[in-house]
């Protein structure tokens, strides 16, 4: 079912299809209440508004439907549009964002919703004749009109948000608020200098491990570990994940190991809980988040788009997602019963491997861009104004990577002069010693030209 969630809560056709439900059923439900009351209140000869033959009103809402659905299809179309060059400009990772924008799926959602109204109300309204009265629905016709006003205000809205929503800074700011909700998912606990109470707790387990194989190709996309405890305390036996979330994972490789045999139907109870879908989830994964971020980054230094301002963005980003992990405590690998015996053990990405994530390919793309090493090694000073002591020193080897990559390929003496200025500032965040970040040197070494023969 979790599987089944991810695709929903991921696509674009969800909530358009709840709204056009509603927008049938909400007609059906007003022609129904005009036929229990509209003569009783007599509300056609009270007020104008309501005033209306068989003839207008099927006009009308004729004219109604054909503009929403038109105007639906000019939107479904800009979407599309939108999806296209935020995949090229961006990353094609972040067409999902857009795909699950529930703004723009309830603003396509409501055009098609007011269609669907409109062809209930219109097929109940009749003219009359000889054999049979005549019946207009007025209330449920009044309600149309009132549809097609809003349709006009959810235009206006889809326009302002589209042009809005494909901003970097919108777009970083997206992935950013899921990344941190991810990680307070994963890492709730604070004081990430602080070793689990039960790190030892897995010291002397053995095997031997019986494989369980994957049913699909994919990605490891969530584990429900309560799930996996509660098996393996009913089973009396230990669940070892081979895979972290947000690893790819082969068709009948081993994706997790059992302390003990077990038969097609246990298998598959275990399976239900390791869900692996043809792409990353950034549910469980905040990994992916930051490899997201990591890739505008490198599309914005590519030779071809040479975008500074934007992959400065993505590093102040990336700032703020570290130093909401910085502080948070990594986590045990073991779950264990109410005894205290070890029952699921499962992988997950330490601070170091997540900075390194942040950090390595950008590094190695901006050589000689000063604006972005000074950038990056501003980030790392934020983070490590507030890191432990014990988070530091992942930061402090990356301070002196990027300080090598300055001393290699940043030319002029100026430039130079500003990367030793940043480097003194990060020194005493870190709490290092001088001579474990030095400053680079004030000129490029100058290596002799080759002696031709």
């Amino acid at each position: 079912m979790h599987k089944v969630w991810i695709q929903v809560r991921s696509s674009l056709w969800f909530v358009p299809t709840l709204l056009v439900l509603a927008g049938i059923a909400l007609g059906l439900f007003l022609v129904q209440v005009d036929i229990w009351y509209g003569s009783d209140w007599k509300i056609h000869k009270q007020h104008p508004f309501f005033g209306a033959g068989a003839e207008g009103s099927r006009g009308m809402l004729a004219a109604i439907a054909g503009s929403v659905i038109t105007v639906a299809g000019v939107a479904f179309s800009v979407t599309i549009v939108t999806l296209s060059l935020a995949s090229t400009q961006y990353t094609p990772r972040i067409v999902r964002i857009f795909m699950g924008d529930r703004w723009n799926q309830f603003v396509l959602g409501s055009f098609v919703g007011i269609f669907a109204y409109c062809l209930i109300v219109m097929r109940t309204i009749r003219t009359g004749s000889e054999d049979e009265a005549s019946f207009v629905p007025l209330i449920a016709v009044f309600f149309g009109m009132l549809l097609a006003l809003l349709s006009i205000a959810c235009l206006i809205f889809f326009i302002h948000h589209t042009a809005s929503s494909i901003q970097a800074s919108s777009i970083l700011a997206a992935i950013n608020q899921e990344t941190i909700a991810a990680i307070d998912r994963v890492r709730p606990e604070e004081n990430g200098d602080d070793e689990p109470a039960d790190a030892s707790a897995g010291e002397g387990i053995v095997g031997p491990w019986h494989p369980i194989v994957a049913r699909s190709t994919g990605y490891l996309q969530s584990v429900d570990l309560r799930a996996l405890l509660q098996f393996a305390c009913r089973q009396k036996t230990i669940v070892r994940i081979e895979h972290a979330v947000g690893d790819f994972v082969i068709k009948d490789s081993t994706v997790a190991a059992c302390g003990r045999p077990l038969d097609k139907d246990e298998a598959q109870e275990l399976r239900a809980s390791i869900v692996v879908g043809e792409f990353r989830d950034i549910n469980q994964d905040p990994g992916f988040g930051i490899r997201q971020i990591v890739d505008i980054a490198m599309k914005a230094l590519s030779p071809g788009v040479n975008d500074t301002s934007t992959a400065v963005s993505c590093l102040d980003y990336l700032s703020a997602i570290l130093s909401v992990l910085v502080v948070r405590r990594a986590g045990s690998p073991y779950r264990i019963d109410d005894a205290g015996t070890v029952r699921v053990i499962s992988p997950a990405s330490d601070f170091e491997h997540l900075v390194a994530k942040s950090m390595d390919e950008i590094r190695l793309s901006a050589d000689g861009n000063v604006t972005i090493l000074l950038q990056m090694l501003r980030a790392l000073a934020q983070v490590a104004e507030i890191a432990p002591p014990g988070r530091k020193p992942p930061l402090l080897r990356h301070a002196r990577l990027i300080a090598n990559s300055a001393d290699r390929t940043v030319v002029e003496p100026y430039d130079r002069q500003r990367i030793n200025e940043r480097l003194a500032c990060i020194l005493p965040l870190l709490e290092a010693n001088p001579g474990e970040l030095p400053p680079i040197r004030p000129e490029q070494e100058v290596k002799p030209a080759p002696r031709s023969t």
